[in-house]
């Protein structure tokens, strides 16, 4: 249910880049999301098309970029997605650790029309 919220704020976001910038419509909201951010994509997208009624975001797009873990070497420092069962790096056979690729969620870009420039 967190979902709902970190939509709103995404649709704030893209309404607050819209009127700094003169625009009266935002087309799309491109997102970047990994797997273990702990937000649900699906979710955001269905909670977009309900909460962007009555808001310069209405009849938009949000496309979600799905960003998948990856693990970082400890011995030679590359970073890998990790095999089932296992944490051994392909690269050198060292151990892997946990990263922050994958856990990102960010407002990635926000698209606008020229045609939709306000007065």
């Amino acid at each position: 249910m967190h979902e709902y919220p970190i939509t709103q704020r995404i649709i704030k976001i893209a309404e607050e880049y819209a009127v700094k910038n003169g625009y009266s419509r935002v087309r799309k909201i491109n997102i970047v999301a990994g797997d273990m951010c702990g937000y649900v994509p699906d979710t955001v997208e269905m909670y977009f098309n309900e909460i962007s009624k009555g808001t310069l975001c209405e009849g938009g797009e949000i496309s979600i970029e799905r960003v998948e873990p990856k693990l970082k070497c400890a011995k030679c420092g590359e970073y890998f997605k990790r095999a089932l069962f296992s944490f051994e790096c392909p690269f050198c056979g060292g151990e892997g650790e946990p990263s922050d690729i994958g856990r990102e969620f960010y407002v990635k870009s926000i698209e606008v029309d020229e045609d939709d420039k306000g007065n």
